[in-house]
């Protein structure tokens, strides 16, 4: 029960993370690796800014892995609530809002426009001043009035 609750609260804690790495790291000091991915069409398959998909990444390996030394310990918990929440990320920015794989094309589902309608807001400041929205699963209530 423990452990379940360490991956959740890790994963939940996330957010956090993501929305203050979001805004003062990608929109700050690492804009170079973030600033193509407000461009509005992408020239490649990849992006500078999956850079982060490997930043984020590293922490959660080698959390497995002291995690499993240890006898899966919290520290493989940990890792857990970071992998989950990365993957979700990558579903939810990635495939269903940016449609970089086109997945989930059409949907009615009103958290799911929220969150566009959110991102779109994001993404109309080309520059990395002038943000808004820095979330990516919990955005304000008013995005998801239809």
């Amino acid at each position: 029960m423990i452990s379940f609750f360490i991956f959740l609260s890790v994963f939940l804690f996330m957010e956090c993370v993501t929305w203050l790495t979001h805004k003062y790291v990608m929109h700050g000091l690492m804009w170079y690796f973030h600033a193509d991915h407000h461009q509005p069409k992408y020239a490649n398959v990849f992006e500078r800014n999956d850079i982060f998909f490997v930043i984020f990444a590293v922490p959660s390996i080698v959390l497995f892995y002291f995690g499993v030394q240890g006898g899966m310990n919290y520290l493989f918990f940990i890792g857990l609530g970071i992998t989950f929440y990365g993957f979700c990320y990558f579903m939810i920015h990635d495939v269903i809002i940016h449609q970089r794989f086109k997945w989930f094309k059409n949907t009615n589902n009103k958290y799911i426009i929220g969150l566009r309608k959110a991102h779109k807001v994001h993404h109309k400041h080309l520059g990395k001043e002038h943000g808004e929205c820095f979330g990516m699963l919990f955005v304000p209530f008013k995005y998801y009035k239809i």
